[in-house]
């Protein structure tokens, strides 16, 4: 009689309708692989999980076998907390559905949806959720840590459009999340990345946005830099709201409508788009071309879900990825020496440094509303990311982007960062930090109530143990 023995893997796979892949299975590679080439790591097995029943299952079976988790949606977090060695990857890529009630403005999406589902979703209405820039990242990530695009000033973060949630806690069990029903737990869902509970369905407010928006972009070279960026600082002041607009660092698309002497060279630029009129689109362009005339001037037309596509490519999978972020509350001199002093020292032509414009919808929330880490005062979130698409570029790549992130140290906002906005936290920039001491400390009261053993962890990691840092260090090394 052959005997055969049934591993833990094995009794996974008899648990879950969803497919197991374990390190001997032809898929493996595949399932294990993540956004950021940087990252390769082996985990014990990834569950695919098909429903709602089988993340309940995955989650008790890696506390049953004391196995570190990590949750996957899009794959795109940046540091790679999608994904760990020696653990069980819990992947929602196939709970991906997205139901609209256009009537109820209300939006239903898996916990394993990309951002271009939701908008192909939603925009079938002509209405949206405010969301990030890359259509490929994963709604649960972002959501988590607060979720920022070109829809923030109108509309605010997308927690902030968050009605309620469908979670599975660290014990197994499903939890309900709103104002009403589980509200620390709703709280801490905005904005306390993925330390509570692994989140299988959101519900979202919708609005009004597109078909159709306005979309500009202006480039200066970089020895129009510190005259362009200052200029620009004067008409992002006074914007209407149904405008955004994101400035920066970065190198020239490839695309028609650049000249091609211009197209791939470094220098600056001021993404203009609008969705109210297209004079209030037209006014914020002619101001900002007033001041020092651009090397490229391009305006139209442009369907949102396009926009949501734009930074797609120049984000594909594949590439050599590291980033840092701050919070910057004006484009002050300093902060622009700092960014044309740094930016021109990049290597690899993919990487950038941008600058969202953060006001109006985004400051409505009182502070403590959500665990979001930031003030909610009118700023500039700052991403400094170094993308490269060979491996040997990535040790200088990462030094210009912890070069450029120490000099602009010194202007950035003292209440706390972007968590969405950095591959790692060490002894200089703590998740204490981040957060601010208050929220800090009720996020860790939250997660000895929600996950006591410290099962789920994502890149911004709180601890039901940890002692939080004193007010006067938390604001030192904030």
């Amino acid at each position: 009689m052959t005997q055969t023995t049934s591993t833990p893997i094995d009794q996974l796979r008899g648990r879950m309708t969803g497919e197991v892949v374990g390190a001997g299975d032809p898929a493996y590679d595949e399932a294990r692989r993540v956004w950021n080439a940087a990252i390769d790591r082996r985990p014990v097995a990834v569950a695919m999980c098909a429903d709602e029943d089988d993340v309940r299952a995955a989650v008790r079976f890696a506390a049953e076998n004391h196995l570190e988790v990590a949750v996957r949606c899009g794959a795109h977090s940046m540091s790679g907390a999608c994904v760990v060695d020696d653990g069980l990857v819990i992947d929602l890529s196939r709970m991906n559905q997205v139901s609209v009630d256009p009537a109820a403005r209300r939006a239903r999406v898996g916990g394993g949806a990309l951002l271009g589902d939701l908008d192909a979703a939603t925009q079938a209405h002509g209405l949206a959720v405010p969301v990030g820039l890359v259509s490929h990242t994963g709604i649960g990530g972002l959501t988590l840590g607060g979720g920022m695009g070109w829809l923030s000033r109108k509309y605010g973060l997308t927690i902030d459009n968050l009605v309620s949630a469908r979670a599975v806690s660290a014990a197994g069990d499903v939890l309900v999340a709103s104002e009403t029903e589980n509200a620390d737990l709703f709280w801490a869902l905005r904005g306390g990345g993925g330390n509570f509970a692994i989140v299988t369905e959101f519900e979202f407010e919708l609005h009004e946005a597109g078909p159709m928006v306005h979309f500009g972009f202006l480039f200066w070279g970089l020895d129009q830099g510190v005259d362009a960026l200052r200029h620009a600082r004067e008409v992002i002041s006074s914007m209407p709201p149904d405008v955004n607009v994101v400035v920066g660092g970065l190198n020239a698309p490839p695309a028609p409508f650049v000249p091609e002497d211009v197209q791939l060279q470094p220098g600056y630029a001021m993404i203009v788009v609008g969705f109210g009129s297209p004079e209030q689109h037209a006014e914020v362009l002619e101001q900002a071309r007033a001041g020092v005339p651009p090397l490229v001037d391009f305006t139209s037309p442009m369907p949102y879900v396009e926009l949501q596509k734009m930074l797609d490519e120049a984000n594909a999978w594949g590439f050599f990825a590291y980033d840092k972020g701050c919070y910057v509350e004006e484009l002050s001199d300093g902060v622009i020496d700092a960014l044309v002093e740094h930016f021109p020292q990049k290597t690899s032509p993919l990487s950038i440094a941008l600058f969202y414009r953060l006001d109006n919808a985004y400051s409505t929330p009182a502070e403590d509303a959500t665990a979001f880490s930031g003030g909610r005062s009118p700023r500039f979130g700052v991403f400094i990311i170094g993308v490269c698409p060979d491996p040997a570029m990535m040790p200088a790549e990462r030094n210009w982007v912890r070069s450029m992130a120490e000099a602009l140290r010194t202007y950035a906002a003292s209440d706390g960062s972007y968590v969405n906005g950095s591959s790692e936290f060490d002894e200089l920039d703590p998740v204490q930090a981040a957060y601010g001491a208050g929220k800090f400390a009720r996020l860790v009261e939250l997660k000895a109530k929600f996950d006591p053993t410290d099962l789920l962890h994502g890149n911004a990691r709180v601890s039901p143990t940890e002692r939080p840092l004193p007010d006067d260090q938390t604001a030192l090394r904030g």
